[in-house]
């Protein structure tokens, strides 16, 4: 599949709030959540008022269509670490999974951050989701886990 990655434009923020849904893991066993829980605060703080120092974000586009995005920002979530470590989401709408897309998505953002000098990123995964083969593959480790999650951190070397 033909997809550029390429960084966000300031008009294009809004689309981060249809993102973090779509980063929301659902177990099979589970039906998803209505889209108002990402009005709860703590899924608030990876897009409330985006685009502040230490805020980037990579999209992955189709065809002029926006399919994927990454970002980062330094904020106090389920990832955090410290005040110097950015944590990252990444989602991509459905039909996009599984294509090679999410993972150069990681990749870019992991070079972007290298290159504005960040010495380490982080995330939170549930120990459930697929994904967590893809982070451990570019290089994320695991460094504290909870019963459901691990936080993982990639050092930007």
């Amino acid at each position: 599949m033909n997809y550029i990655i390429r960084e966000i434009k300031e008009e294009e923020y809004p689309i981060l709030s249809d993102f973090l849904y779509e980063a929301i893991f659902i177990p099979e066993s589970m039906e998803k959540p209505p889209k108002a829980i990402i009005e709860q605060s703590e899924l608030q703080v990876y897009i409330a008022d985006f685009g502040k120092e230490d805020d980037w974000c990579l999209v992955a586009e189709v065809k002029g269509k926006i399919v994927g995005a990454v970002w980062g920002r330094i904020m106090n979530d389920y990832g955090h670490i410290d005040d110097e470590t950015p944590s990252l989401a990444i989602s991509l709408y459905g039909e996009y999974r599984h294509l090679g897309i999410g993972t150069a998505l990681m990749k870019a953002i992991l070079h972007l951050l290298k290159e504005k000098g960040y010495k380490q990123t982080s995330l939170s995964v549930q120990k459930e989701n697929y994904a967590v083969n893809m982070y451990q593959k570019i290089g994320f480790k695991v460094v504290s886990e909870t019963e459901e999650e691990y936080i993982m951190v990639c050092e930007l070397q």
